[in-house]
C-alpha cells in the first residue's frame, strides 16, 4: 500500500470518527500511525450506513462490500495526464481502421434483424449504433475487467470528484439489488462504466432497457439490452430523424475562419448561399435546424459541419474529436470513403502548451490558468493573436502557431513589453508518435 501515501492528505480519521459515530468524510487528515485501509474500512462502514438508509439489501451491500480494498491501479490511471495534446487526425486513425469498419459491417449483417428492430422503435440509424458500440469496446470485445463497486468506493474515497463517484456506487448497488447483475459480475472500466456501450450506473438506472423482454436488464451479454438502451438513450437526449449528425465539406475560397466555431449556427441554407459544399462537391442536405462548422485540426485539416444530432453524442460523450469520430466510422460503415483531408501533421505537448499559455498572457491575451489544457479562454487568446498577427484565425495550437508565438513572445521580451512574470520555456514542437 505503500505507492498510495499521496492520498494521506485526502483520506480521514477513521478512529475518532468510528468512535464518535460521525459520518467518514473525504478530505480530512488522516491520524498518525493509521492505516489507509483501515481509514477506507471506516468510510466504508458509513457508505452502507447510508446505503441501507435508502433501501438497499444487506445482502447487496455484502456481496459488494465485503472485504473491498482500495485499487491502486483505478487511482493511477484516474491521475494520468497524456503528455501531448493528441490530433484529431491521430485520434482518428486509432479508432477507424480498416479492421474496425469492415468488421462493424460484417456485424450489421448480422444483427440485421435486432438493428431493424431497435432502428425503427426509436429513429437511431443502425449505422449510428454500430458506431458507437465500437467506438466504446471495440463491438463488445473490450467492456473492461475491473469490479465496477470496488473501483468507484476508491474514485469515491479518494477525494477527486469524490461525491460524483460516490452517487454512481449507491446507483450501482441499486443496479445489484434489483436483480440485474451479480456483484461479483458487474465488471467495467476503471470509471466505471459498463457493459457494450459503456453505460454509467446513473445512465443504466434512467435509460436501459430491457430489450429481450426477460425480465432483467444485461448490458454485458444481452446485445439486445445494450441496443435498445443506448437507442432510447439517444431519443430522450433529443434525436432527429433524418438528419446527420456531422458531414465533412469544403470551405469557399476567402472563408473567415472566425465562423468556425461550435458556438456560431446558421441555417444550413445561410452556409449553402455562402458557398459551402459536402465534402464530395455535392449540395448539403436538407435540415430543419442550425449548423456550425468546426476545425479539429485548424484551418489546415478537415472542416466539418455539424447539426443538432451532434450536441446529441456530445450529450453522450463531451469530447468533440468523439462525436466527430462517431459521425465518421457511421459513415464508413454505410460505405462512405474516408476524410478527404488531413491536417498539419505533429502535436505540441502539455507542457508546451503551459509554454504557450504563460507566453500569451505576458503578451496580453488573456490565457488563462497556465494548466496545459485547451479549453474556450485559451483558444479565445490563440484567435485574438492570431487576428493581430494576419494569421488564419481558427483558435488550434499547432506547432506552427507555437513557433510564431515563440517569436514573439522573444522579440516582445528584447523591447521589453511583457508583462511580469517567469519566462515560458519553449520545447521543439515533437511529432505525434
Amino acid at each position: 500500500m505503500h505507492k498510495l501515501l499521496f492520498l494521506l492528505g485526502l483520506l480521514v480519521s477513521a478512529s475518532t470518527h468510528a468512535q464518535a459515530g460521525e459520518p467518514i468524510q473525504a478530505g480530512e487528515p488522516i491520524q498518525a500511525g493509521e492505516s489507509i485501509q483501515a481509514a477506507f474500512d471506516s468510510w466504508l462502514a458509513d457508505l452502507r450506513r447510508e446505503a441501507a438508509a435508502q433501501g438497499i439489501s444487506q445482502a447487496t451491500l455484502d456481496a459488494a462490500l465485503d472485504n473491498l480494498a482500495l485499487a491502486e491501479r483505478v487511482i493511477e490511471l484516474d491521475r494520468r495526464q497524456p503528455e501531448f495534446l493528441q490530433t484529431f487526425d491521430a485520434y482518428l486513425g486509432r479508432r477507424i481502421t480498416p479492421t474496425q469498419v469492415t468488421r462493424g459491417q460484417e456485424l450489421l449483417q448480422e444483427h440485421a434483424a435486432l438493428l431493424d428492430e431497435v432502428e425503427q422503435k426509436y429513429g437511431i440509424p443502425k449505422v449510428v449504433l454500430v458506431a458507437f458500440w465500437g467506438l466504446e469496446t471495440r463491438y463488445g470485445a473490450v467492456q473492461g475487467s475491473l469490479n465496477v463497486p470496488a473501483s468507484l468506493a476508491t474514485l469515491a474515497f479518494e477525494g477527486r470528484r469524490s461525491t460524483f463517484f460516490r452517487n454512481q456506487l449507491l446507483d450501482a448497488l441499486r443496479i445489484i439489488d434489483a436483480g440485474h447483475v451479480q456483484a461479483i459480475d458487474m465488471n467495467g472500466s476503471w470509471a466505471g462504466a459498463m457493459g457494450h456501450m459503456q453505460f454509467m450506473p446513473s445512465t443504466f438506472l434512467a435509460y436501459a432497457v430491457d430489450g429481450d423482454a426477460d425480465g432483467r436488464i444485461d448490458v454485458w451479454t444481452s446485445l439486445p439490452d445494450a441496443m435498445h438502451s443506448a437507442a432510447n438513450y439517444l431519443r430522450r437526449a433529443g434525436w432527429q430523424v433524418q438528419e446527420p449528425v456531422a458531414l465533412e465539406v469544403l470551405l469557399p475560397e476567402g472563408f473567415d475562419w472566425r465562423q468556425a466555431r461550435l458556438a456560431h449556427r446558421l441555417p444550413v441554407e445561410a452556409w449553402a448561399l455562402a458557398g459551402v459544399r459536402q465534402a464530395d462537391g455535392s449540395a448539403l442536405p436538407a435540415a430543419n435546424g442550425r449548423a456550425a462548422i468546426v476545425l479539429p485540426q485548424g484551418w489546415q485539416g478537415p472542416a466539418f459541419m455539424v447539426f443538432d444530432n451532434f450536441n446529441v453524442v456530445m450529450r453522450w460523450n463531451r469530447s468533440v474529436n468523439y462525436a466527430l469520430t462517431v459521425a465518421q466510422l457511421a459513415h464508413q460503415l454505410a460505405g462512405g470513403g474516408a476524410l478527404m483531408r488531413t491536417g498539419e501533421p505533429g502535436a505540441i505537448s502539455s507542457e508546451q502548451l503551459k509554454a504557450m499559455q504563460q507566453a500569451l498572457n505576458e503578451m496580453g491575451f488573456d490565457a488563462g490558468t497556465v494548466d496545459g489544457m485547451l479549453g474556450p479562454r485559451t483558444q479565445t487568446a490563440i484567435r485574438l493573436y492570431q487576428a493581430m498577427n494576419q494569421l488564419p484565425v481558427d483558435g488550434y495550437p499547432s506547432p506552427s502557431v507555437l513557433a510564431r508565438i515563440e517569436q514573439s513572445h522573444a522579440e516582445a521580451a528584447a523591447a521589453g513589453k511583457l508583462t511580469l512574470g517567469p519566462a515560458p520555456t519553449f520545447a521543439d514542437p515533437v511529432e505525434q508518435p
